[in-house]
């Protein structure tokens, strides 16, 4: 892990972008952590449009995570960004937006393509970054996983032991394979729905809900469209955390 750039915010929250290889990231700490007192950490999860696009979302998440005494870092997902697209993936996404343009239904081998590439190639480059942020001395564990591709939040809540609890964002776009994933997580869940999200298929979100093994797992379901979630919402996620982390 290599560190580019270091800034302080106004409210206390160290700001330290980095590079994993050819993988950007971020990673956010209270300003006064140190070797004596590390923190838990929270992955920030994100869709695949690009931090600098997802830059004023993701450091308003991880101010809320450091104000909670936690360590808060994200990495761009491949295909994303800067960094080398790939054809079948480009290809997947013409036929999605095709389908949709067309008002039709998304079939299963056009998810497949688009997000099975996608779950293969960013679990990996996670658990490399978890390993670089665990090796600093400021941050310790547990960790958490937050929002995202809700199939790349799956897979790593199944091959990921170092992650004990994850809040997820429901969505659509879930491969069935995903949905097999689902009945082997078993660590603490917190599944955020908006109920009228115009790009979520709702009942797909409560069948993979349902499909999850988790012995504790929360639905919380609000009413509204996709960028409609309540401020409330997020306090009670930061609960969710709260209690499973520290």
């Amino acid at each position: 892990m290599h560190f580019i750039s270091e800034q302080l915010l106004d409210d206390g929250v160290l700001e330290r972008e980095f590079t994993l290889g050819e993988i950007p990231g971020i990673l956010w700490t209270p300003a006064s952590a140190s070797a004596s007192a590390p923190v838990p950490l929270i992955l920030l999860g994100h869709p695949p449009l690009g931090l600098r696009t997802m830059y004023p979302r993701l450091v308003d998440r991880a101010r809320h995570a450091v104000a909670d005494g936690f360590a808060a870092a994200t990495i761009e997902l491949p295909g994303s960004g800067d960094r080398p697209r790939w054809a079948a993936a480009e290809q997947a996404r013409a036929d999605l937006r095709r389908a949709m343009r067309a008002g039709e239904p998304v079939g299963d081998e056009v998810v497949d393509a688009l997000v099975l590439p996608l779950v293969d190639r960013a679990v990996p480059e996670w658990q490399a970054a978890l390993d670089a942020l665990l090796s600093l001395p400021e941050i310790g564990g547990p960790v958490g996983y937050s929002g995202g591709v809700i199939s790349i939040g799956v897979r790593l809540a199944v091959v990921e032991p170092r992650i004990v609890a994850a809040g997820l964002f429901a969505g659509s776009l879930v491969p069935r394979a995903v949905f097999e994933e689902a009945r082997q997580v078993t660590i603490p869940l917190h599944v955020l729905l908006q109920w009228d999200d115009e790009g979520n298929d709702r009942q797909a979100s409560l069948d993979l809900f349902d499909a999850f093994g988790s012995e504790e797992k929360s639905l919380h379901a609000n009413m509204g469209g996709h960028t409609g979630v309540p401020q409330f919402a997020g306090d009670v996620a930061a609960q969710f955390f709260t209690r499973h982390l520290r």
